[in-house]
C-alpha cells in the first residue's frame, strides 16, 4: 500500500496526501511513492494542478529518526531518493500547492516550501527547520529550495536559529502565503489550484522553470566530493550526540 494517496478533484486538481502515520516522516518508501505519484501527476494530461498535504497531525515530521543506521550503500541511495523527490516536486510543470494543516518539520517543511503556493491551517501547531539543532545537514536540493522560496533574513532565522515556531508565525516566516480557518481550508485550496491549473500550461510551466533554473543548475551542479562533505555532517560526534537526546525526546513523546 502507497504511503501517498492520490485522490482527483474538480477542476483537474489531484490532492496527494502523505500517509505513514504517525508523523509521515521520510524514509526510502515514502520519497519513492512521492515521486512515483508526481511523475504520475505529470504525465495525466488530465491533471492540471497538484496540492500535497499530509495526514493527520503532522504535515510532515521530517527524516526519520527512529530509523536504524543506514550503512554508506543504502545512505546514499536515500540521498539519491531524497534528491529525485524534491527535484521532482519542486520542478513538476504544473501548479503545486501545499495545505499545511499540521506539523511541517525539518524535511516536512521542506516539501511545503518545495510548493509553488502554500497555504495553511489557523490552528495549534509548529513549523520550523531544526536540522542544525540535531546534527543534520541539509541536502543540496532542500538548502537551495529554502534559498529560493525565503528572504535571506527568514532563511538564516529559521535554518541558523533551527527553532520550532507556532503556526501564527508562518505567515511572517514567508513559509505560507495565508492562513485560514478549518472550514475553509480545503475548500480554498482546492479553489486556488483550479485557478492555477486553468492557466494556459505551456505558458506555467514555461514560467515557473525559469524561475527555479539557477537553483536546479547548483543542484545539478553539485559534486560527489560536495555531497560527502554534507552527509559527513552527520557523523560527527557532536551530531550523533544531539540526534541521541532528540530520539530520547521522541520516545518519551510516543
Amino acid at each position: 500500500m502507497s504511503t501517498v494517496r492520490a485522490d482527483d478533484r474538480e477542476g483537474g486538481v489531484r490532492l496527494l496526501t502523505l500517509d505513514r502515520p504517525p508523523a509521515n516522516a521520510l524514509d526510502e518508501r515514502l520519497l519513492a511513492d512521492l515521486a512515483a505519484a508526481l511523475a504520475a501527476a505529470a504525465a495525466d494530461a488530465a491533471v492540471r494542478a497538484v496540492v500535497l498535504t499530509g495526514a493527520g497531525a503532522f504535515f510532515s515530521g521530517g527524516f526519520d529518526l527512529s530509523a536504524p543506521r543506514r550503512d554508506e550503500t543504502a545512505a546514499r541511495r536515500l540521498r539519491a531518493l531524497y534528491r529525485d523527490a524534491h527535484l521532482r516536486l519542486f520542478t513538476l510543470p504544473k501548479p503545486t500547492v501545499a495545505m499545511v494543516a499540521g506539523h511541517a518539520i525539518a524535511g516536512g517543511l521542506v516539501l511545503v516550501l518545495a510548493c509553488d503556493y502554500r497555504l495553511g491551517l489557523d490552528a495549534d501547531y509548529r513549523i520550523g527547520l531544526n536540522e542544525v539543532a540535531i546534527g543534520a545537514s541539509y541536502p543540496k536540493v532542500a538548502f537551495e529550495i529554502v534559498r529560493l522560496r525565503l528572504t535571506h533574513a527568514r532563511a538564516g532565522e529559521l535554518l541558523l536559529g533551527a527553532a520550532l515556531y507556532p503556526a501564527t508565525e508562518a505567515v511572517r516566516l514567508g513559509v505560507v502565503d495565508e492562513l485560514l480557518p478549518a472550514d475553509r481550508l480545503e475548500t480554498t485550496v482546492l479553489r486556488r489550484a483550479a485557478r492555477l491549473g486553468a492557466f494556459p500550461r505551456e505558458a506555467y510551466a514555461h514560467t515557473k522553470a525559469a524561475l527555479g533554473a539557477e537553483a536546479v543548475a547548483r543542484v545539478e551542479a553539485e559534486t560527489e566530493e560536495e555531497a560527502a562533505r554534507a552527509a559527513a555532517v552527520w557523523t560527527a560526534p557532536e551530531s550523533r550526540a544531539a540526534r541521541a537526546v532528540q530520539r530520547e525526546k521522541l520516545g518519551r513523546g510516543r
